[in-house]
This record gives structure tokens, sequence and C-alpha cells, in this order.
């Protein structure tokens, strides 16, 4: 089966896109900083970060360049798959 490069792109863009859409969403509610300590808890690290103040600019272009890179990163799995799965 061969695989649409941009389609796949545009899948792993949105993932990618809604995961960080998730975070900003938890920076502006006040939660990240309790997320992020329990994560880094989880794995035995000692929490070394502190959420910065939510920013609507900051937030856009994180989720802007996060879509753009998976994107890409889409469209290279697909050209991987479809190299190694010939019809």
């Amino acid at each position: 089966m061969k695989l649409n490069k941009v389609l796949v792109g545009v899948v792993f863009g949105i993932v990618g896109a809604v995961w960080h859409l998730f975070w900003s969403f938890l920076v502006w509610l006040g939660w990240a900083q309790a997320f992020l300590d329990f994560i880094f808890t989880l794995h035995f690290i000692t929490p070394p970060y502190k959420i910065a103040a939510f920013d609507f600019i900051t937030a856009a272009l994180l989720i802007t360049v996060v879509f753009v890179l998976w994107f890409v990163l889409g469209i290279i799995a697909a050209a991987v798959w479809n190299i190694f799965h010939k019809p």
C-alpha cells in the first residue's frame, strides 16, 4: 500500500499541534507545573524546570512550529514507508 505523503504529513502535523495546544492550555490554566513535576517524578527525576507565564504569541508560535516540523516528519515517514513497501 502506497501512502500519500502530504496526507500523512497533515495527520502527523495535526497530532503534534493538538498535543502542544493541550500543553498551552495547561499553561494557561496554571496546571502545567504540577503536570510537569508529576511526569519528572514518575521518571525518578527531581523537577528542574519552572513554567513561565502564559503568552498567546508564544503559544501560537509553538503550535505552528510543531505543526510544520511534524508535517515534514510525516512526509519523511511516508516516503520511507513507500520505499520499503512497493506494490
